[in-house]
């Protein structure tokens, strides 16, 4: 994760805006954390509607599903070229959430930007939820990829349900039906993950950052590169000189399966340990952080990772 200094250009702006907003209940965001960058800025979906911003364009695309028409989706962290640990807040970031009845976060230390800008507006109106308070992912130093868990993503979108049928009840039966439709695609990445499990639980596999952590979990795979390599790429340093030794040496004598790297980071260190596991025949599968939006839809995305996954495996 890349530690960077968090602009936020607009939070003076949202106090003025909030200004043109009515009354409703708030519930609190708590655990925010570091998300940063330079991205493309807010991505809307949508026109009309209840306003909905989502920090990052996974949850977004969520949301836009099971709101349906009903609502008008802006994500914040959207562009997929872009690293999103360094994303940095605008003025239409924080015009954005001050017209927001719904704000969603992911937590977990990932987006603390957000957390600055609501911060700057305490209106009344704004709902803001916690995907990560939301699974109870809590602690020092959790893992916030958590839309590679299968199970958290399924809890989050209940959680955006009822929010958004909260907001609008009227709306209520068509947030159940979307969110139904929703649920029943996400079961296809549940299907790959069980099958990646029933056939090759325990196999140890690597990655460069803790990006698909969550799904090798599921998978029911281990993790067989240092933990320590991962943390320090994600944190924006270079890995200790051990343990990039040590990957090495688990590339070389082929004591893992597959590689699985984040493709929104690319450096030197990372870099060098995808071009050994090429030279040396270990499947290398790619990642990203960030939704991309000319996939159908998120659990397209995460359906053709998890498959790229199982075939990398041996399928």
């Amino acid at each position: 994760m890349r530690f960077a200094g968090i602009v936020v250009a607009g939070a003076a702006l949202v106090l003025g805006l909030a200004g043109c907003s009515s009354g409703g209940a708030t519930n609190g965001g708590s655990d925010l954390g570091n998300g940063l960058g330079k991205g493309t800025g807010p991505t809307p979906s949508g026109h009309g509607g209840i306003a909905v911003v989502a920090a990052e364009n996974m949850w977004g695309d969520i949301l836009a599903q099971i709101g349906g028409a009903k609502v008008s989706v802006t994500s914040i962290i959207s562009d997929p070229n872009a690293d999103p640990h360094e994303y940095e807040s605008s003025v239409t970031d924080a015009a954005a959430i001050a017209h927001a009845r719904l704000v969603v976060i992911n937590g977990a230390g990932y987006d603390d930007f957000v957390s600055k800008l609501v911060s700057a507006d305490n209106t009344a109106h704004r709902v803001v939820l916690s995907v990560a308070d939301v699974v109870g992912v809590h602690g020092s130093n959790p893992n916030p990829h958590l839309w590679y868990d299968p199970d958290y993503v399924q809890t989050a979108a209940r959680a955006f349900e009822r929010e958004l049928a909260g907001i609008s009840p009227a709306d209520s039966a068509t947030f159940s039906a979307n969110l139904s439709a929703f649920l029943s695609g996400e079961q296809a990445v549940v299907g790959v993950a069980d099958q990646i499990k029933s056939r090759y639980a325990g196999t140890k596999v690597g990655y460069t950052e803790r990006v698909a952590g969550y799904l090798v979990r599921a998978a029911g795979l281990q993790l067989g590169t240092p933990s320590g390599f991962a943390q320090a790429i994600e944190d924006g340093n270079d890995p200790s000189p051990l343990d990039s030794a040590t990957f090495e040496h688990v590339i070389t004598t082929r004591a893992i399966k597959v590689l699985i790297y984040n493709s929104q980071v690319t450096d030197t260190a990372t870099s060098r340990i995808k071009q050994l596991a090429s030279s040396h025949g270990i499947p290398i599968v790619g990642m990203s952080e960030t939704f991309p939006t000319a996939d159908k839809d998120f659990q397209t995305w995460q359906l053709d990772q998890a498959r790229a996954l199982l075939a990398a495996l041996g399928g």
